[in-house]
This record gives C-alpha cells, sequence and structure tokens, in this order.
C-alpha cells in the first residue's frame, strides 16, 4: 500500500494524541456517531483536514481493511514552519530562495517540483493545507529522496503567508501567461517563486499578492507546460542569476 494509512477508529484517534503529523483524515459519509465524533473534534482542534467519500472508497484505500468509518494518512515528513525556511537560508548567509505550490493536485507535479527545488538550492518549498497534495508517499518517491533535504512548510491560508514573507523582505514572483518574459527580470535578492497549477494557474487572491508576474516565451502550438517542467526552467533560471 503506496501510502500506509491508518485505518480504524482507534488507530486514528491514538494517532492523532500522539502528535503524529496527519495530513488529513477521511470520514465515511454520513458516519457520525460514536467515536467518530471525538476524531473530528480533535481534527479541528490540531486543524487538521477532513474529507468525507463513500464506503466504497475508504475500502479500496484501505485495501479492504475494517475502517470503521475513518482512515487517516501520515505525513511521509515532518513539516517544517515558514520561519524555519528563513532561518536555514539566514544560517546559510544567502537571500532566502522559496518556492510556493499553489493548488498542486498531482503529487508526481510536486514531487518534480521538490526535487528541482532541491537541486537549485532553494531553502524551503510552501505548499497549502487545501486543494493541494501533501508531502505524500509518492511525493517522496517522486522527489527521488530530495524531500528528505528539503523544507516543506503546509500553511492554512497562502496569502497571509506571502504578506508575512513581504515583511521579511522576500519578492514574490507570479508564474503566469500574462507576465512579462522571465527573461527581462532581474531576480535578484529575496525571491519566493509562486507556481500553480497547469488547469487552474495560481489562484485568484494569490496572484493578487504576486509582486511580478513573469512568463515563458511559447513558440510552438501548444499554449502551456507542465508546472513542475515550467518550474524548473524557472527555479534555474533564479539559481543562475544568483551564482
Amino acid at each position: 500500500m503506496d501510502n500506509h494509512y491508518i485505518v480504524g477508529r482507534n488507530a486514528v484517534l491514538e494517532a492523532i494524541k500522539s502528535g503524529k503529523e496527519i495530513d488529513f483524515v477521511m470520514v465515511q459519509k454520513g458516519e457520525l456517531k460514536g467515536s467518530i465524533n471525538q476524531i473530528l473534534a480533535l481534527c479541528r482542534k490540531n486543524n487538521i483536514v477532513i474529507k468525507e467519500a463513500e464506503a466504497a472508497k475508504l475500502s479500496e484505500l484501505s485495501e479492504n481493511m475494517v475502517h470503521q468509518g475513518v482512515i487517516a494518512q501520515p505525513a511521509a515528513v515532518t513539516y517544517s514552519s515558514v520561519e524555519d525556511i528563513l532561518e536555514i537560508a539566514r544560517q546559510k548567509n544567502e537571500p532566502p530562495f522559496i518556492i510556493i505550490a499553489d493548488q498542486i493536485e498531482d503529487p508526481h507535479n510536486l514531487g518534480a517540483i521538490i526535487r528541482t527545488a532541491e537541486a537549485c538550492g532553494v531553502h524551503g518549498v510552501v505548499i497549502p493545507k487545501r486543494r493541494s497534495v501533501s508531502a505524500n508517499a509518492t511525493v517522496y518517491k517522486t522527489s527521488a529522496g530530495a524531500l528528505s533535504h528539503m523544507a516543506v512548510a503546509r500553511v492554512t491560508n497562502l496569502t497571509e503567508t506571502i504578506k508575512e514573507l513581504k515583511k521579511n523582505g522576500v519578492w514574490v514572483y507570479g508564474a503566469d501567461a500574462k507576465g512579462e518574459s522571465y527573461c527581462d527580470i532581474k531576480f535578484d535578492g529575496a525571491v519566493a517563486l509562486v507556481i500553480g497549477s497547469e488547469g487552474r494557474g495560481i489562484s485568484e487572491l494569490v496572484l493578487k499578492q504576486c509582486d511580478f508576474l513573469v512568463s515563458l516565451f511559447m513558440r510552438g502550438k501548444v499554449n502551456s507546460l507542465n508546472a513542475s517542467v515550467a518550474g524548473g526552467i524557472l527555479m534555474y533560471e533564479i539559481a543562475r542569476q544568483r551564482l
């Protein structure tokens, strides 16, 4: 089982009580009796994402184990804070270089982004808790182990996080087709690069927080690139300029 779910009420309850990093808890639709309510209350107290699904989905994910209406996905890594990422940059005596992955739901894309980020000297990756894949086992595998060496912060509100980064002197660049060509941009100083999903791009609220929008020129007949490919090109340009 690729994601190693925690299955059953007692197992999930004890995992949350122990302080184990949990990406999300999935409960069966309509299954709100008994200890399920205690689990949901603890999830809300600890800001753990709650998802609902049909019984068949829970059975599929738990490989037909007796799930009692609830499973949880533990994190593949221990998440860092945004302050941890800034401290990593300070310790290296480098201006912060941060990737913000907005609404990326494909674990293979996020894993590839983290792999490239680690190669480019990025200090940390920020992902939102909702409408985004977590740093799960598939992300770890796709990153080819880079996730072990990369600080990942999972935040409740990306716009508030960006505002906090700006207070710390970080300039925010959003990858967007309407932006200025990346060839004409100087990525000097502290940089946070926002990469959105190829389907929806960067969310409107996050887009408004960007200081600059940057684009890649397209000479062929397709008008978009995979998020991890586009992110990789921009990360290497930033790394080249920082060198």
